[in-house]
């Protein structure tokens, strides 16, 4: 089953934006965790970039 936020992008003005998941490693524990965000289409390359 989707989720509510993915679900809901699937109607009307939500198609303009991606939900994105980046893995991302805590310089304090060296373990990774998981940042998920819901950006413009048009970002979805930039946030990668970071």
């Amino acid at each position: 089953m989707a989720k509510k936020a993915v679900a809901s992008m699937q109607k009307g003005a939500g198609k303009g934006y991606s939900k994105v998941i980046k893995m991302v490693k805590s310089e304090k524990t060296g373990a990774y965790t998981f940042v998920e965000d819901v950006i413009p289409n048009d970002d979805v390359k930039d946030y990668f970039k970071k």
